[in-house]
């Protein structure tokens, strides 16, 4: 630990370093969130493909992000976040590559895709294991809240800019005929080259796993078992990753594939609306970020209840996106979401935090990632597919309305009703 207690967080060379080099990675990778969906809607104009390649992402995501948990608790978490990111640098370069030449098709987008939702199973937990090996413990809270505020402000600023840099592309000409193909190459050009500042920040770090290696017990997939029998023992702990599984499944894949075809389909700025949307939407959590710890001294206790109010709201926020033609207004209702979405992600990440043992963090932080980040894009496939057989408005409004009806039935949960009171309050 190179910090001491009244020293700012910056103090910490090896926080720096982290710090820098993963802002700039952050804000990378909203050019790739936004090209991706737009290369698979260019090339087939088809609202299933893009499902399909979500799902393509989040099935290796979903498999191994448990076990990359595990595979974090055991090894230096420096060194598995620099090999990930490494393997997703040299993706996207290729995607960037390919793109640029005019040789991309499905097939290779496809396997792509693949490969950097691999590499994000392991990238995700080794990111969040690593600043307890940096920072003393009184400074965890301060340092924390500022990843998680850079990583909504890259949401914010990061989409804009990509949808600007893919429409300039828009008049470019490509052997295929693919419109936007040069601002397209150029964003995730622009992805790889974050990543290299990244990895060489990674390069420079060093942290106690890497010069104390961790005894290790058991086999992965015993720790990963371990994990998961400790969150089941957890009764609120257990009731919240189950209803957040649910929302993942049900809302998660709709929003994502109906976000990308609103912006195409009804609005008229193209790459640059959704990258708008997106942005909207960061906006609001960054918003958010900054009043949950207000939002938490008024709920003293009552953190569940809190939590499925917010997304009765959302709810009926989303089914409001079935009327949106117009870049300005679906802005406005995804700050809105986005906002209470930052005050209760940020409210339950520290509940849980709290909550649950330090040497279990790793394996409990996955599990929760695994209920967005891998089970969310899999209904993605479901939602392109339903497009096909129900309209855009219809999917937005059975989406939103299924999330205010989940919310509401929940409330007489009294697992989740128990989120964020004290053991004694539990007891009693």
């Amino acid at each position: 630990m190179q910090t001491a207690h009244r020293e700012s967080v910056f103090a910490n060379r090896n926080f720096r370093l982290l710090f820098g080099g993963s802002t700039i990675s952050a804000i990378g990778d909203q050019f790739t969130l936004v090209a991706l969906p737009w290369l698979v809607l260019k090339l087939t104009g088809s609202p299933a493909a893009l499902g399909v390649v979500l799902a393509t992402m989040a099935l290796p995501r979903a498999v191994f992000l448990l076990i990359g948990g595990a595979v974090v608790d055991r090894l230096s978490p420096r060194r598995v976040l620099l090999a990930a990111r490494g393997c997703n640098a040299v993706l996207v370069g290729l995607l960037a590559v390919l793109v640029l030449l005019g040789d991309i098709q499905m097939g290779l987008v496809y396997a792509i895709a693949l490969g950097i939702g691999l590499a994000t199973a392991f990238a995700y937990p080794a990111g969040s294991a690593i600043l307890p090996q940096l920072m003393a413990p009184e400074q965890l809270q301060p340092a924390n809240a500022l990843f998680m505020g850079m990583r909504q402000l890259s949401v914010f600023i990061g989409p804009a800019l990509a949808g600007v840099v893919i429409s300039l592309g828009a008049r470019a000409a490509h052997p295929q005929g693919l419109q936007d193909a040069g601002g397209l190459g150029l964003a995730f050009s622009i992805d790889t080259i974050s990543f290299m500042f990244s990895l060489a920040a990674l390069l420079m770090v060093r942290i106690h796993s890497d010069l104390h290696p961790r005894a290790v017990s058991g086999s992965v997939l015993a720790n990963v078992a371990s994990g998961v029998r400790a969150i089941w023992a957890d009764l609120p702990l257990r009731a919240f990753i189950l209803y957040a599984a649910v929302v993942s499944v049900f809302v998660g894949g709709p929003l994502q594939v109906g976000m990308p075809v609103l912006a195409d389909t009804r609005m008229d700025l193209g790459a640059a609306s959704l990258g708008i949307l997106i942005s909207a939407q960061g906006g609001g959590m960054l918003l958010g970020s900054a009043l949950s710890g207000v939002a938490g001294r008024f709920v003293r206790g009552r953190l569940g209840l809190m939590v499925l109010t917010i997304d009765s709201v959302v709810g009926l926020a989303v089914a409001a996106l079935a009327l949106v033609h117009s870049t300005g207004t679906g802005a406005v209702l995804l700050a809105g979401t986005g906002a209470l979405g930052g005050i209760a992600q940020i409210a339950i990440v520290t509940w849980i935090q709290r909550r649950v043992a330090p040497e279990m963090m790793g394996r409990t932080m996955s599990v929760l990632m695994f209920t967005f980040m891998g089970l969310g894009p899999l209904s993605a496939a479901i939602a392109g597919v339903l497009l096909k057989l129900v309209s855009l408005p219809a999917l937005f409004i059975g989406a939103g309305l299924l999330l205010t009806a989940i919310a509401l039935g929940c409330m007489g949960s009294p697992a989740l009703r128990s989120i964020g009171k004290t053991p004694a309050m539990e007891a009693g």
